[in-house]
Formats: structure tokens, C-alpha cells, sequence
């Protein structure tokens, strides 16, 4: 049984001595090996008990399992790159030796999946996690992480999204959300006196 101790894990495949114990990776210097003398127990999603492994899903190129003690973990990569089973880490599209012409995008239940290429903020720069407006209702939002995995977002009582400055904001200043809280009454929370 191979058990892997560093987050960081070879593909190679490691021939463990007769003898039980700890073994050094051949190729990769902060790696080693637990060696017993058993066989592989695979579970669903992990064929082995440790490790880091290709998605199921041959078009699923940007993600991976990550497996430990036979219970896997799916993992993104980061955006643009690609899991590469013959090192086990995740690297540029051109290096990786994988055909993704369809690549699978996540989807949440309402149907919102991270659109393609960047988002630029107000500095300029690429924003790492960019958020996006919820078509209907005026505090709600959608936030992709990395670009790439799309998540829920809900402004605080009494504020509605802007999109123009990716942040939540009082209604009277984002068009269209003016009126979002007329007719409602809450009742906003103070602070409590020590």
C-alpha cells in the first residue's frame, strides 16, 4: 500500500521494497512513501487509499481528486490550467498531454456558471474571485472563485449589488434597484452599549 505524506504527490509508479517502511520519491525530493505489505483498497472515485488522481470525467481537464484515506475531495485547478496525471499537479494547457475540447463547466442549481475570460476591476486589474449581478433580484450575487467555481452571494438587509463597483451598496445609488426594499420594514441593527 502506498501512503502519501506531502501534499504534493508523483504519479511515478513506486515499487515498494520487500521490506515495510518509508521510502524516498526517486524524482521528487520532499516525497516519500509508507510501504506495508497489502493490497490497494479502492473506493469510488479513489483507486487508491491517498493521492491526487484524474476526475472521472475525461472532459473534466481543470479538476482532480484529491483522495485521503480512500475518501475524495474534487479540486479545481486554477484558472487555464489543466491536471496532469503523469506528475499529479496541475500545469499549463499546452504542457499537459490531455484532449479537453469541451471542457465541463460547473453549474448551479439556478443554471449560473463562471463566464469565460477575465474580469477586469476598477484598478484595472484582473479580479481573482469577480462577482456578477443576480438577473432578478437586486441583492443577490454570484461569485466565481478563481474565475472558475461559481457560488452564491447575498447582500446584507438594506443593501443591494452594484455591479459597477463589485460590492454591496446602498439601492439609490445602482439603477434599477432604487425601489428593491420600498414597502419593507426592518429594522436595521445597532450596536449594543457595553
Amino acid at each position: 500500500m502506498l501512503l502519501f505524506l506531502h501534499s504534493t504527490v508523483s504519479a511515478q509508479e513506486f515499487d515498494c521494497p520487500e521490506k515495510s517502511g518509508f521510502y524516498p520519491d526517486p524524482y521528487q525530493c520532499d516525497l516519500y512513501y509508507k510501504c506495508s505489505k497489502e493490497e490497494p483498497k479502492p473506493t469510488k472515485g479513489c483507486p487508491r487509499q491517498n493521492g491526487y488522481f484524474k476526475h472521472p470525467d475525461p472532459q473534466a481537464c481543470d479538476k482532480f481528486y484529491y483522495c485521503s484515506d480512500g475518501t475524495p475531495n474534487e479540486m479545481p485547478c486554477p484558472p487555464g490550467l489543466y491536471f496532469d496525471e503523469e506528475t499529479s499537479n496541475c500545469d499549463w494547457k499546452d504542457v499537459v498531454n490531455r484532449q479537453c475540447d469541451h471542457i465541463t463547466k460547473d453549474l448551479l442549481d439556478d443554471g449560473f456558471s463562471c463566464p469565460d475570460g477575465e474580469v477586469m476591476g476598477p484598478n484595472g486589474r484582473a479580479l481573482p474571485h469577480p462577482t456578477f449581478p443576480h438577473p432578478e433580484d437586486c441583492q443577490k450575487f454570484y461569485i466565481c472563485r478563481n474565475g472558475v467555481q461559481p457560488q452564491k452571494g447575498l447582500c446584507p438587509l438594506g443593501k443591494v449589488y452594484n455591479e459597477d463597483t463589485f460590492m454591496c451598496d446602498d439601492p439609490e445609488k445602482v439603477q434599477g434597484c432604487e425601489n428593491y426594499y420600498e414597502g419593507q420594514t426592518f429594522e436595521k441593527s445597532k450596536p449594543k452599549k457595553a
